[in-house]
């Protein structure tokens, strides 16, 4: 579940926006009133709210109960600000977890170990604690689940939650993420067996289809498409992907590569239908959903259908708040403030400068989502000042359940931009490297070593100028990324 918005390679961003750095300093826990510096150096000040509000911690508020709100609780607890300071309003019942596995692990068959909670609570994802609502109740922080926020008042500095509820915050944390782009509901978007994933209550309803289900179909030849389908042949159902696109996630995939994982899933029994547009979905008498109508007049039947073509920044309450047209989401600088005083936006919902490559981004992965949240709480309650800069980085795992002949696991790093070199068959491993002006700009690895994995993010941070016609010539890929290893020696000799 990654992407970043619209194309991986956009070259031509907004040009960059930045407030005037601001300095914020930390909060002494008994002080019942402070101040924020905006980003035009006016000052705020916010008093604690009187008892006629609903959070009781009002310093600091989290709209949004992701993996974003969870990494951004674990920096506010490391920092001591967390205990009687800190709300987390969510729309979930449950405490924050890691997201991507729920189309990975979390659709597993009952007899091939599947993930659940609390197995997955945050921060178990990049080797921290797991954080349960038990652990939330003991760090001293306010958890109000199930109860999505809906408007915003700047000037009062309250929120609106759906229940009615009225919040005061201090300072405010947008972590709201996306929503599953939906099919209308005039095509049978919401059709009793159409499914959309974005939470543990969307996928415990895609797992009781597939115990029933017979015929499963896939909209969709992204990420999300991906990893269902190699769910499902898992539970051995007769599984079809359909996409518009000429070959599986376009964004990343040269042809090249996307044929060698389309022909892998062809091998697993998964048939793939390509180039192609939905008319509708069809029902059948009780109301079900039967199939898949195409614009060509084909049929494909389905009582199974699971729609994964995209997602949209969950920003509705937020649009005072400056969003970004191009790219979606709401416009922040390197340290995720938006021209609010005040307010910051972290995740996926968040349109921010990408240092490396000069243009505004938003990126929709677990790793920003991590990464964000810990840099814009750090700039928040300490003087770190540097901007967010961060390497753009996607993965992918599947056909990694009990039994599975085959389990693929890739990385990328970097640009995927310029002239592209592929080295190795794919059997298992297989290595793309984007070469642009000579230097090396992006990287995939297929079924590599942990030591091959560590390289990558190196290469593509540092930019080495690397031999394209040599890599071509490399015989495998251990001989490809020892290429590519011997050019960021000779680059730190000059």
């Amino acid at each position: 579940m990654s992407t970043v918005s619209n194309s991986l390679s956009f070259k031509h961003g907004l040009s960059l926006w930045c407030p005037q750095p601001t300095s914020l300093n930390r909060i002494p826990h008994h002080v019942l009133s402070f101040s924020l510096a905006s980003s035009n150096s006016s000052r705020r000040t916010y008093v604690a709210a009187s008892t006629d509000f609903a959070n009781e911690n009002r310093e600091f508020v989290i709209v949004g109960g992701g993996n974003a709100a969870g990494y951004a609780a674990r920096t506010f607890v490391e920092h001591g600000m967390a205990n009687g300071k800190l709300c987390i309003v969510s729309k979930e019942a449950y405490a924050p977890y890691e997201r991507p596995a729920l189309t990975k692990a979390y659709l597993f068959p009952p007899d091939k170990k599947p993930a659940r909670l609390p197995g997955f609570h945050t921060c178990v994802g990049s080797g921290g604690e797991r954080q349960t609502p038990e652990w939330y109740k003991d760090q001293g922080i306010e958890m109000l689940y199930e109860d999505p926020v809906t408007g915003i008042d700047i000037e009062k500095q309250t929120l609106k939650t759906n229940s009615g509820k009225l919040l005061k915050y201090g300072t405010l944390i947008i972590a709201t993420g996306c929503t599953a782009t939906r099919f209308p509901e005039k095509i049978g978007g919401n059709l009793p067996g159409v499914h959309y994933i974005r939470d543990v209550a969307d996928a415990d309803t895609l797992i009781s289809s597939l115990g029933k289900a017979k015929k499963v179909v896939v909209v969709g030849g992204g990420y999300i498409g991906m990893e269902v389908a190699a769910a499902a042949v898992g539970w051995k159902l007769d599984t079809t992907i359909i996409f518009p696109e000429s070959h599986l996630l376009p964004r990343l995939f040269t042809p090249s590569l996307a044929q060698k994982y389309e022909d892998l899933y062809h091998d697993s029994g998964v048939t793939f239908i390509k180039g192609v547009s939905i008319k509708n979905l069809e029902a059948s008498s009780d109301g079900h959903a039967s199939a898949v109508i195409l614009e060509n007049g084909s049929i494909i039947e389905a009582d199974t259908v699971i729609i994964g073509i995209g997602a949209k920044p969950a920003v509705s309450p937020f649009e005072s708040l400056g969003l970004n047209t191009k790219v979606g989401g709401i416009q922040v600088d390197g340290l995720f403030r938006t021209s609010v005083p005040g307010i910051f936006a972290i995740g996926d919902v968040a349109a921010f400068p990408l240092k490396m490559y000069d243009r505004i981004a938003r990126v929709e992965h677990v790793d920003h989502a991590r990464r964000s949240a810990k840099h814009c709480v750090k700039a928040l309650l300490t003087s770190q000042t540097h901007p967010y800069d961060y390497l753009p980085y996607f993965y992918s795992r599947v056909f990694e359940y009990e039994g599975s002949p085959r389990k693929v696991w890739w990385q990328f790093f970097g640009d995927n931009v310029g002239e592209i070199v592929e080295v190795g068959n794919f059997d298992p491993k297989i290595v793309t490297f984007w070469i642009d002006s000579g230097k090396l700009m992006g990287v995939l690895v297929e079924s590599g070593s942990p030591e091959e994995f560590k390289l990558l993010p190196e290469l593509a941070r540092r930019q080495p100028i690397i031999d394209r016609a040599k890599l071509q010539k490399a015989s495998s890929v251990e001989e490809a990324l020892e290429i590519a290893r011997a050019s960021l020696q000779v680059q730190a000799a000059l």
